[in-house]
């Protein structure tokens, strides 16, 4: 690819390189800043060395490479809040004790069932000064009304650290958090809280206090509560009141990208402000004022939309197809791409790790290269037939760049993903042309008829047309095992294929059939992998209890009569089969005695009833059985005791202590997590 051969695509290569670094192996801060002062002096000599010509350039480019890699290891350090000396984090005697806090909001985030949800910034803890993230949880009360981002709160709670998964394959929403630099979170009631009277009145506060200006004007006007949160996400980028059940039909329907402020949504903001200044002349000051205005316009509404990474990216890269555009050059897409995704790891590494930001950029590269290609198939002659082969083009691109990404991460790929685009994006533009311009309006107090309910009309129809297509769910492939090794040999076989699709040949033949070869390999060692393990699972169930046998991919169930009933619906339990390419073939209740690799498994229930004369290696509790533990140990003597997360924490304490006593190991999967034996 040509693009390699630019110099600042290998330098932006090095530099995400000193990021990865830098995340996974997170080195000592000082010996990444000592390697960067020694590579930034050896780059000084070589560069007046080879201006001499008494030193071969390789080595001037060599010292290039480790000084941008230094460059991007440093930036993550410097970005990364873990790192800060001031960080409460450090503090590790604050954890899982009352303290009063001084916080202060910075985002308001999706509701969950109990608690209103909000990321603040750490202004102080008790008597001393830290700084740092929080997930703050307010139990909902309906005489509360929602703290403004900006708002300075005094709160009397207590700080838990983000708690890993607690199963098997389960979505690791404390990691997650970690990556959004969020190291721990808050519960805690309205009435823990005094709200007070100091506003910070930056850049998110006016952009949270205007969408909510807009929002609360098209409420004024009767705007449809459904239709009013897709607008919500559609044109202003918040997606916190769409009800799951949109979110989906439009995951389903392989339209959920429109869903969340992008690539597409800046474009069409570029195009649609391009147009209305279109009467400026065309000199050079009033192409400067242009330009301006384009840029002006471009920034103020990703800031209105918050900020996202997928924003910052379009933004900051329509802003150099901008100036491209003022200077009349022709400007290669890809350059403006790499020095877009440079310039915003710069700004904010960790946007690298974000999914938006990674499948944003994935879907235009493979855009930019592929659909040409896939364009120049079929040239048709009539304008409709060119532009619907053009959208469905860009359509397929784009899917086939990001489809290992999105099966890594969600596990699932809408079928129906052409016919929703080809119906969908020509009437996208119009839609987002009339929003923008409703919002414009909305924010002057001002929501004329005639315009809010045809943009409510086509949202209505928007939806339904989304979920008719959702509705046809035998396209729709879900619960797709998937893994890192898949991930990576699956882009080798794509990149590998599309080169020589490109321009064919033996040589280019030969790669792809490597490739080939490799993604066989991963597949069968993979699966070779999985037949040749064994091993008994104890779930984090808080209800009931859950434990399963894997022997290959062949899993038995054992548990309660409920739970037995509805297993298709246990995400426990499918994220398990799935994360184990494995598949559930048997169902039994759960009974006292078990079984596996040549250890014995007693289980007590709510009952307490258990044979006697029997000596387990693992002694299960669960449901809170009534029994005097020290007894039950003295006669049954385990070399291991674990409770699940359906007994009593008074009952779990109780027995901690008694193990503790007698020097026997003690697991409570509440704590530690599920507990495996293999």
């Amino acid at each position: 690819m040509k693009v390699l051969q630019f110099p600042l695509a290998r330098i932006t290569i090095g530099f995400v390189l000193g990021i990865l670094i830098a995340y996974y192996f997170q080195p000592n801060p000082n010996a990444v800043f000592t390697f960067l002062f020694i590579f930034f002096f050896i780059f000084v000599v070589t560069y007046f060395l080879s201006k001499r010509n008494t030193v071969n350039p390789i080595y001037f480019g060599l010292t290039t490479y480790f000084l941008v890699l230094s460059i991007g290891s440093a930036t993550q350090i410097i970005h990364t809040d873990s790192f800060q000396e001031s960080n409460f984090i450090h503090n590790k005697t604050i954890f899982e004790k009352p303290h009063l806090m001084s916080v202060t909001i910075r985002e308001k985030l999706k509701n969950s069932g109990f608690n209103d949800r909000y990321i603040v910034l750490v202004n102080q803890i008790d008597d001393s000064i830290y700084t740092g993230k929080i997930l703050l949880n307010v139990r909902k009360d309906s005489l509360n009304a929602p703290f403004e981002v900006g708002t300075h709160l005094c709160v009397n709670g207590t700080i838990y650290k983000n708690a890993p998964a607690k199963n098997p394959n389960q979505f690791d929403y404390g990691k997650y958090l970690e990556g959004k630099q969020i190291y721990a979170q808050i519960y805690a009631d309205a009435s823990e809280i005094k709200k007070g009277s100091i506003i910070d009145k930056n850049i998110w506060y006016y952009s949270s206090k205007l969408r909510t200006k807009i929002i609360h004007n098209l409420e004024k006007n009767n705007f449809n509560k459904n239709e009013l949160d897709v607008v919500a996400a559609l044109i202003l980028g918040q997606r916190q009141d769409i009800s799951p059940d949109i979110i989906r039909d439009y995951q389903y329907a392989g339209a959920i990208h429109i869903l969340a402020v992008s690539g597409l949504h800046i474009g069409l903001i570029l195009g649609f402000v391009n147009f209305l200044l279109k009467p400026f002349p065309n000199t050079k000051r009033a192409s400067f004022i242009k330009l301006i205005i384009i840029l002006a316009s471009l920034s103020l509404y990703g800031i209105l939309t918050g900020l996202s990474p997928s924003v910052v990216r379009s933004v900051v890269m329509f802003s150099f197809v901008a100036i491209g555009m003022y200077l009349r050059r022709s400007t290669y897409i890809f350059h403006t791409l790499l020095v877009s995704a440079l310039l915003i790891l710069l700004y904010k590494p960790s946007f690298l790790f974000d999914v938006g930001f990674q499948l944003s950029y994935v879907a235009l590269s493979f855009i930019l290269w592929l659909q040409p290609l896939l364009y120049q198939l079929w040239l048709p002659k009539n304008k409709i037939e060119k532009l619907f082969w053009e959208i469905l083009t860009v359509s397929i691109a784009a899917q086939i760049g990001v489809f290992p990404l999105s099966i890594y991460y969600f596990h699932q790929f809408p079928g129906l993903f052409f016919v929703t685009n080809l119906i969908i994006i020509p009437f996208l533009s119009l839609i987002m042309a009339l929003g923008v311009l409703v919002m414009v309006l909305a924010a002057f107090d001002y929501v004329p008829f005639y315009l809010a309910k045809p943009l409510e009309w086509s949202i209505y129809f928007l939806n339904k047309i989304i979920n008719s297509i959702a509705s046809f769910e035998q396209f729709i492939i879900l619960d797709i095992p998937f893994n890192w090794y898949f991930l990576v040999s699956l882009y080798l076989l794509i990149l590998a294929t599309i080169i020589w699709f490109q321009k064919p040949s033996f040589n280019r033949l030969t790669l792809t059939l490597i490739a080939v070869i490799i993604f066989q390999i991963t597949y069968f060692e993979t699966h070779r992998t999985i037949e040749n393990q064994k091993e008994l699972v104890i779930f984090n169930s808080k209800k009931n209890a859950l434990i399963t046998e894997r022997i290959g991919k062949n899993v038995t169930l054992y548990a309660s009569d409920s739970l037995l009933k509805t297993t298709t619906q246990n995400k426990m339990l499918k994220a398990y089969l799935m994360g184990n390419f494995s598949q559930l073939k048997s169902k039994h209740k759960l009974h006292n005695l078990l079984f596996f690799n040549e250890k014995k498994i007693l289980i007590l229930d709510s009952l307490g009833v258990y044979p006697k004369n029997i000596h387990p290696d693992v002694l299960i509790l669960t449901q809170s059985p009534k029994i005097n533990l020290n007894r039950l140990l003295e006669t049954t003597k385990p070399k291991i005791v674990v409770a699940d997360a359906s007994n009593y924490r008074t009952y779990i304490e109780l027995w901690k202590a008694t193990c503790r006593k007698e020097k026997i190991p003690f697991h409570a999967t509440g704590e530690k997590g599920f507990y495996r034996l293999d």
